[in-house]
This record gives structure tokens, sequence and C-alpha cells, in this order.
């Protein structure tokens, strides 16, 4: 039985397989640009002209970056037979979101989605063990 946990964040998801006693991790980056928007006056002067911001230019390209990343997990995690999702971020509800509208033969064997901090390798291991035990 090929048991995985997937911690997740904007930067990076960290997978760990467990299966019969062995342990393996590995990291999948998220190539996510980090989006600054940059507003404001155009002049020192109040009232002066302003800067226009599209804030859906960069909404949508976030969230093409992210179903870019969502599905780079789901080829690496598609033969468990368990997952488990954690992590500190939000990016783990998306996740969460985007396997039960896209992928339900992933989101079926979903056990749980968790809030945890960041952690070491080791902590990560650890949980996931203690998770499936």
């Amino acid at each position: 039985m090929k048991n995985t946990g997937i911690w997740l964040d904007k930067n990076e998801a960290i997978v760990i397989f467990l299966e019969g006693g062995k342990e393996e991790i590995f990291s999948i980056p998220s190539n996510l640009e980090h989006f600054h928007i940059q507003g404001g006056s155009g002049t020192r002067f109040k009232g002066g002209p302003q800067d226009v911001v599209q804030d859906s230019k960069y909404m949508q390209r976030e969230t093409h970056q992210l179903n870019i990343f969502f599905k780079n997990i789901i080829e690496n995690v598609k033969d468990s037979n368990a997952i488990v999702l954690f992590g500190p971020a939000q990016v783990k509800e998306k996740f969460n979101k985007e396997l039960e509208k896209h992928y339900p033969s992933c989101f079926n064997i979903l056990k749980g989605v968790y809030t945890t901090d960041s952690m070491t390798d080791n902590q990560l291991k650890a949980w996931v063990r203690k998770f499936y035990s």
C-alpha cells in the first residue's frame, strides 16, 4: 500500500511516499511568479494622476501557474492508495478544491487536509508516519 503525504505552500510541494516500510521524499517546485503590484500616485501632489493597476491580470496568471503546478503534483502521486495534504498556507485548500473539481479519483483517496508550520525533512517524514499509523 502506497501512502502519500503532500506538504504544500506557494513555493514548492514536498511529497513523502510510505510503502512497505520504506520512505521516499522529493520536492516539486511551483515556479510561481511572485507578483509585486506597484501602485500609487504618479505625482507628489494630492489628487494628481493615479497609476492604474490591473489586479485581475495578475490573478489570472497566478491561477494558470497554480493549475500547472497542481497537474505536476497529480502526475507524481496518481498511483497512491491514500493521500493527506498539509502545510502552512492556503495553497493546500486550493489544491483540495482542484482535486474535488477535476480529479475525482485522487479526491476519493484524500484522507484529510491539515494546517501545519514549516518543517524539516525529518519532521515531515515523522508527521506522515504518525498520520498513517
